[in-house]
């Protein structure tokens, strides 16, 4: 666990599960990328054996421990996979923890920045511009894609881009997306628009849009 106790400053939720696994693996989901290579090497020096990271989207990694894939760590962004594995009895048990919480946030390319506030009558699909489109994670099974959907419903501004979507297989995906102007808009946790240089945050959801994070 002194791998873990080092990691509060983050300000992100996951959910650890240990299972009950020989091999140093930790599945993780995408957002956590920087945060555990550093935690891991941290981990190394320490005189421990280097852990193996596999990062996806949380729903991607549950679905390959359902099918058998071993790790003795899983951090997942959704409470929504770790009850699904805790209902398969694929936890060790006592040992699931609610570490740490994020916020999401709207992020355009970093050479573009403007500030708005996101809320109802928001002209979301004019920022995006006649062709553009919003860059999130899947909405149909990544847990940053699920957040912003709600969100987006919450302040009535999902039927303004339900149908221009740039859907990514995991947050840092959607990230990327926008770092490199290929779209103009996304919907992010506020940890990733922090680490990459290439997007500017351009305003907050307000905490009461969607589900703790």
């Amino acid at each position: 666990m002194k791998l873990l106790r080092r990691f509060g400053p983050l300000g992100l939720l996951c959910l650890l599960a240990i299972a009950p696994a020989q091999a140093q693996t930790v599945f993780a989901a995408a957002s956590l990328t920087d945060a555990l290579h550093t935690l891991g090497w941290q981990w190394q020096v320490a005189g421990h054996p280097a852990p193996r990271f596999a990062f996806a989207a949380s729903s991607t990694l549950a679905r390959q421990i359902e099918q058998g894939a071993s790790a003795a760590l899983f951090f997942s962004a959704d409470a929504r996979w770790m009850d699904e594995l805790a209902a398969r009895g694929l936890l060790a048990p006592g040992t699931r923890r609610d570490l740490l919480h994020n916020g999401l946030v709207l992020v355009v390319p970093a050479d573009h920045p403007i500030h708005v506030t996101l809320a109802p009558g928001f002209d979301l699909a004019g920022l995006l511009g006649p062709g553009g489109r919003l860059a999130i994670g899947d909405p149909g099974f990544v847990p940053a894609g699920l957040y912003a959907r709600e969100a987006l419903g919450s302040l009535g501004l999902w039927p303004q881009v339900a149908q221009r979507l740039a859907p990514a297989a995991d947050v840092r995906g959607a990230l990327l997306l926008v770092a490199r102007g290929e779209a103009p808009a996304g919907i992010v946790y506020a940890t990733d628009a922090a680490i990459e240089p290439g997007v500017v945050r351009a305003a907050v959801f307000p905490p009461g849009s969607h589900a703790p994070i």
